[in-house]
């Protein structure tokens, strides 16, 4: 796996773009870069916060769309500065993944994939808790894939996760377990795993 592939995958993808309709409608950021081994991603611990139903959980910065002005894309480079900081404009943009809709929330995720060539300085901002950078062949190592159950809207669900940091701390579950599968997808590589719905 390297950005080289990467990049042609998501150049040539021609991404799946559905309409919010009544529903509300996000936008994030997957943010990758050369590591030492393989390329990395960049993820986010959202804050613990009542009213955000992602509240905790690890994800991509974005948010939601400001108004109907606003595009996607225009969102999720928004919603990165404000969350971290960082300007996407002067990056790399490779791709856009398929649009999801969030399995249990009504909800429309659009997510837009860069590659960040120079050294990033993360600076969070409150509904961020701390960041982390991780080697994209880490989501495909089988040992670090579960089945975990989670309580959510007072409900058991049964899901996939995969753990990527200590005992304890979050998994990547959710949609943004289902935009990882997607990107893997469109990159044509084998992800392997659940192809369970998530919320």
């Amino acid at each position: 796996m390297n950005l080289t592939t990467i990049a042609a995958q998501l150049s040539g993808h021609s991404p799946v773009i559905q309409e919010p309709g009544q529903r509300g409608h996000a936008a994030v950021a997957m943010l990758i870069k050369q590591g030492t081994t393989s390329p990395e991603v960049l993820f986010i611990i959202r804050a613990e916060h009542d009213r955000d139903p992602w509240s905790g959980n690890i994800g991509f910065p974005g948010g939601r769309l400001n108004d109907t002005n606003e595009s996607p894309q225009q969102a999720a480079i928004r919603e990165t500065f404000e969350e971290l900081s960082v300007d996407l404009r002067p990056a790399r943009y490779l791709g856009r993944l398929d649009d999801l809709f969030g399995a249990t929330m009504p909800v429309l995720v659009s997510c837009f994939v860069y590659h960040v060539t120079e050294p990033l300085t993360l600076n969070p901002n409150h509904e961020v808790a701390s960041t982390f950078w991780t080697p994209l062949t880490n989501l495909l190592e089988s040992e670090r894939h579960q089945q975990r159950n989670f309580y959510y809207r007072d409900k058991e669900h049964s899901l996939p996760a995969i753990e990527l940091l200590e005992p304890q701390q979050p998994l990547l579950w959710g949609i943004t377990y289902r935009l990882i599968r997607s990107f893997f997808d469109i990159c044509a590589i084998d992800f392997g795993f659940s192809e369970a719905e998530e919320p």
